[in-house]
């Protein structure tokens, strides 16, 4: 059959979960889909990848990748065989992220006020006052309804015991949630009839989510309040997400040169005159926001903005401060606080994590380093980062002598297989490994958190790099309904 042409020789490994494959067979979450793409050949199958790739090239969907210094702009590689999750596996996800987001949202106002959890040596104060995204110039600030972070992407993988863990939180300025998107629209055009046979919940409705948060978040009482997308502009790796959801959202994509403030409010200039800012949605990092209050030398944020925040005159999304919590030496503690703040047990499991300025930690990993990975713990992207089964003896004696030097800037893990996913490649279903990134809103009324996110592959063979600036790519992710 053709099937056997496409499916023939797809391994099933024992230390690895395939999320589509078991030693059974085909497992029930893929069992519709895979019939009805059975009845393709090879060429009509490529026939679909080859027009979805047509289709992210004439809309644009791009991401750059910096290198040497240049910014080189590529199509979003794309997958067309999505990844199945079904509706009991969905609700541990949705509730653990829900429980995860609660306690570290405590946390970000603890910090910055009473800091009960470091008084009681929960999470060590040397820690947290060490993180260079602590920022002093947070602290006793009351931010809008309590909520720090409103718009996060929590990155699960899962192991080959098949169970969920959480890699890692993204809670400053998160990116990818228009590649889900895109994902989507990409998988209505080439399997319409599947989305509706497998009855795969919808996720086209998070601008409107999105946006609904926005403006709730806003102090105005009565109009409609004014909200903006503040970008740093065409140049940023995530310009293309940032015009996509301003535009998807009917709002006003500005950079900072578009904003003054004036009697600690915030203004857009347009053509008509200055208009009042009520919310910004900030994609713009931290120490560039305010050159008064951050870095003198930034010409991507609105002088004055920072007290036009504090004055309660501006509300912005996600607040300031949050990188705290993306430090990957203080994820090791969100289990901690979950019973701390919540006193619940974490629903999702971290990955061990090893401090590196724990001399007990660092002889341990120095003696394994080929079966950890070692990150730096405000690296992002996939950048600073050592896989040990895969790295050489000179690359690892250079992160030996890193981490002796700044030994609080790394964390340890042990390598995880991650799970893999089938993959169209050269004419026939490939295991590639994969995570997953759900996208979560918190707002005054609560969490929502959109049915699917960004599945994204480490399209290499045997590469367990799965983010896009060190070649990986992404799928479609189908949540199945009930």
């Amino acid at each position: 059959m053709e099937r056997s042409k496409m499916l023939s020789g797809y391994p099933v490994q024992d230390n690895l979960w395939d999320e589509m494959y078991s030693k059974k067979g085909i497992r029930q979450s893929y069992s519709k889909f895979v019939s009805a793409v059975e009845k393709l050949s090879p060429d009509e199958f490529a026939g679909k990848s080859d027009l979805a790739k047509k289709l992210f090239m004439t809309q644009g969907v791009t991401f750059t990748v910096y290198d040497n210094g240049e910014g080189i702009e590529k199509i979003f590689p794309f997958d067309v065989i999505p990844r199945i999750i079904t509706a009991t596996e969905w609700k541990t996800i949705e509730a653990g992220i829900k429980q995860r987001l609660k306690a570290l949202n405590i946390f970000l106002k603890d910090i910055y006020h009473e800091q009960f959890i470091l008084k009681d040596n929960i999470v060590p104060s040397e820690l947290i006052f060490s993180c260079p995204y602590y920022l002093k110039e947070m602290i006793g600030v009351d931010v809008p309804f309590d909520v720090y972070t409103h718009i996060s992407g929590i990155d699960l993988i899962r192991d080959s015991d098949g169970q969920y863990y959480v890699l890692e939180d993204n809670l400053r300025t998160p990116s990818g949630v228009s590649y889900m998107l895109e994902n989507r629209n990409i998988s209505n055009r080439i399997f319409p009839n599947q989305l509706r046979k497998n009855k795969v919940e919808m996720v086209r409705n998070y601008p409107d989510l999105l946006l609904r948060n926005l403006l709730d978040l806003s102090n105005l009482h009565g109009s409609k309040p004014t909200v903006a997308l503040l970008t740093p502009g065409i140049y940023n790796s995530a310009y293309f997400e940032h015009s996509t959801l301003a535009k998807l959202m009917g709002i006003e994509l500005v950079e900072g040169r578009d904003l003054v403030v004036d009697n600690l409010k915030v203004y857009m200039k347009t053509t008509t005159g200055l208009k009042q800012v009520h919310v910004i949605y900030r994609r713009v990092d931290d120490e560039f926001l305010d050159p008064l209050t951050f870095r003198p030398d930034s010409a991507l944020g609105v002088p004055g903005l920072y007290w036009a925040y504090r004055a309660g005159n501006v509300n912005i999304i996600n607040a300031m401060g949050n990188g705290v919590s993306d430090d990957k030496a203080v994820y090791a503690y969100v289990p901690d606080m979950i019973r701390y703040y919540l006193n619940e047990e974490p629903i999702l499991k971290n990955v061990p994590t090893y401090h590196l300025e724990n001399p007990d930690h660092r002889k341990m990993v120095f003696g394994q380093m080929d079966k950890m990975v070692i990150k730096r713990t405000n690296g992002s992207g996939g950048y600073g980062m050592l896989i040990g089964n895969s790295a050489t003896e000179a690359q690892m004696d250079e992160f030996r002598k890193a981490i002796e030097a700044e030994p609080r800037d790394f964390i340890a893990q042990p390598i995880i297989n991650l799970s893999s996913a089938p993959c169209f490649i050269d004419g026939k279903f490939q295991p590639r490994r994969i995570d997953l990134r759900p996208f979560a809103l918190y707002g005054p009324k609560g969490i929502d958190i959109v049915p699917g996110g960004l599945t994204r592959v480490a399209l290499k063979e045997g590469s367990l790099v799965v983010n896009s600036s060190q070649g990986g790519g992404s799928k479609d992710t189908w949540v199945l309904g009930e």
